[in-house]
């Protein structure tokens, strides 16, 4: 039986991801993970599936990864592996009411992650300068807390409504003309600068400082991560449609990246859909 919580919170979760290098990229510079771990140990999810949660979290994370050759590509893949290594030492202070310290554990598991691919950037010619964003969700019962710094992004479809809510603030000075405003949706889409970062990790950058916050989630709540080539071919209403009416749920990523491939594909395109149950 599925362990619950007395307010009532549900701690099982249902997950889709997928990931598609595009329609002109050569190699993917993307990378997506999930995986579920206590003190002990850690267990990495596939590309589908579902879990309870009552003696475990649940981490979801999609990076986008920046670089010559294939640095970007490896950038992405040490961004995620590098969280599989530093998550379980932290699980005793999330069973112990994470809310205290969530933001000084998400704040040294960025800068962790910036030091290595800083390191690995200066100790390898080919990988010079390289970079990765980072959108991280971790689940514990009843609470989603989310780290994230870069253009790839974290999505909130809450249970019985049609509005999707952009969690992630995008690091440019594109995301901030639409958050304050000046621009429209169609306009950031279109925008020359809209990939211009402002802030990542790696690459030299000495100070890191992730964006940090957390969400109490009900029974159908759903949740995206994505790079930002998923927004390249899709508006936000347009996921919001597809993630609460689509026929079949369980490849609900499928169908995002899918669209989105179909309405543009310049960029690797990588969608991580997580519902609760």
């Amino acid at each position: 039986m599925d362990a619950i919580r007395q307010d009532g919170a549900v701690r099982r979760l249902k997950w889709s991801g997928l990931s598609h290098r595009g329609k002109v990229r050569t190699n993917n510079e993307d990378s997506f993970l999930g995986v579920q771990f206590n003190a002990e140990e850690i267990h990495h999810l596939g590309k589908l599936g579902e879990a309870s949660m009552g003696q475990a979290d649940c981490v979801f994370a999609v990076s986008d990864g920046m670089g010559g050759a294939k640095a970007g590509e490896f950038a992405s893949r040490i961004t995620v592996e590098k969280i599989t290594r530093l998550l379980p030492r932290s699980f005793k202070q999330s069973a112990e009411g994470l809310a205290a310290g969530f933001t000084d554990i998400m704040t040294e598991l960025f800068d962790q992650i910036s030091k290595a691919l800083t390191f690995v950037g200066d100790s390898y010619e080919e990988c010079a300068g390289m970079q990765a964003t980072l959108s991280l969700c971790w689940f514990t019962p009843g609470w989603m807390y989310f780290g994230h710094i870069g253009d790839s992004r974290i999505y909130y479809l809450p249970a019985g409504t049609d509005t999707l809510k952009q969690l992630s603030h995008d690091d440019t000075h594109v995301g901030w003309l639409f958050r304050t405003g000046q621009i429209n949706e169609r306009e950031a889409k279109n925008h020359p600068r809209r990939h211009v970062l402002q802030k990542a990790l790696g690459g030299g950058n000495q100070f890191v400082d992730p964006q940090v916050g957390s969400v109490g989630y009900e029974t159908g709540d759903m949740f995206l991560l994505c790079s930002d080539g998923l927004i390249d071919g899709l508006y936000d209403h347009q996921i919001a449609e597809l993630m609460r009416f689509s026929e079949s749920e369980t490849l609900l990523a499928q169908r995002l990246v899918e669209i989105s491939l179909e309405n543009g594909g310049r960029d690797n395109i990588t969608a991580l859909v997580v519902e609760v149950l």
